[in-house]
């Protein structure tokens, strides 16, 4: 610690290293947590690769529901992959520091995937609201083409948005010493180390604002418009049909926005609330949906239930009498 501050000094350019923290409480013991870490990262990847293979080999499984899903597990896999390096260092090894390039490098890879994941979950809640308000337009609205350029968009998003962020935070100048708050590096957490009036934060803040801030607004808009259309069904049992087949898809919704917006809240309205209790809705944010995703939709999809249930049983051997 004392040769970390050392290397602080004000208005200087990033030093080498960061400080990561640990989550409060378990730091004298980090084996405790490894191996509810390690658990969640395994079956996060057991999860998501049985969804992946499913899908992939799966013909009738070739629309345009089944393509968001295969990328919502594209980006669970990744960003529990992202998160893991820096997390099992200091559960296993206690390690806080960690160097520049390699803080900036999973900063990115968070962000990327995570990022990636609110365009899928976006994407997903226009698919769900064509198919239930425009059912007739439904297969000539989202062709084979348009899905690819849905997917092209979302890559370009991601990749777009977030490359230019380690360049110009690597440049910022720095009046703060290089703690951050978490277990991994995030780029609100590095761009509040940076001095006033620094412009690389200004884009950082553009970038956060045009994901997180505006696709959960896009998407209880549209099931604002689901809603409307369900409440003019005749039967309730039409009712329930429908609503079903966005039920999973709402739980996913949920799960990663809700800790992400009252994290915000928290901040915004400087709640008085222990550090972690803060920490751990942070790990809810990023680790729970990786985990409970595939769950959500293996239980709640009857084609995913089945074609894993099919793919699980042992198939019949024919025996020659």
């Amino acid at each position: 610690m004392s040769t970390f501050n050392q290397a602080v000094h004000n208005n200087t350019s990033m030093a080498p290293t960061f400080l990561l923290v640990g989550m409060p409480g378990l730091s004298a013991v980090p084996s405790w947590w490894t191996i509810p870490l390690i658990t969640i990262y395994l079956l996060s990847a057991l999860g998501n690769g049985t969804i992946l293979w499913i899908i992939a080999l799966d013909p009738t499984l070739h629309r345009p529901m089944y393509f968001f899903l295969f990328l919502l597990s594209v980006s669970d896999v990744g960003l529990a992959t992202a998160l893991m390096p820096t997390l099992l260092g200091l559960a296993l090894a206690g390690v806080h520091a960690v160097s520049a390039s390699a803080c900036l490098l999973q900063m990115f890879f968070v962000h990327v995937f995570s990022v990636m994941e609110s365009s899928v979950l976006l994407a997903m809640a226009l698919d769900r609201a064509l198919a239930i308000c425009r059912p007739l337009h439904y297969p000539t609205l989202l062709t084979n083409d348009v899905i690819s350029k849905i997917g092209l968009a979302i890559a370009f998003r991601c990749l777009g948005l977030h490359l230019p962020l380690p360049f110009l935070l690597a440049h910022m100048p720095y009046c703060h010493p290089q703690v951050l708050t978490h277990s991994y590096c995030l780029h609100p957490d590095i761009a509040h180390l940076a001095c006033p009036g620094a412009w690389g934060a200004f884009y950082s803040l553009f970038v956060v604002l045009s994901a997180m801030g505006l696709d959960p607004l896009l998407i209880f808009f549209s099931y604002g418009l689901i809603g409307r259309v369900l409440q003019g069904l005749g039967s309730s049992e039409d009712r329930w049909k429908a609503g079903q087949t966005c039920a999973a898809h709402l739980s996913a919704v949920l799960l990663f926005y809700m800790p992400m917006i009252f994290l915000a809240l928290i901040d915004r309205l400087r709640v008085p609330i222990p550090q972690p209790a803060h920490t751990l809705l942070s790990y809810i944010h990023f680790l729970l949906p990786p985990l409970i995703n595939p769950i959500l939709y293996s239980v709640k999809m009857k084609e995913i239930r089945e074609r894993i249930l099919k793919r699980l049983q042992p198939r019949k051997v024919g025996c020659v009498q």
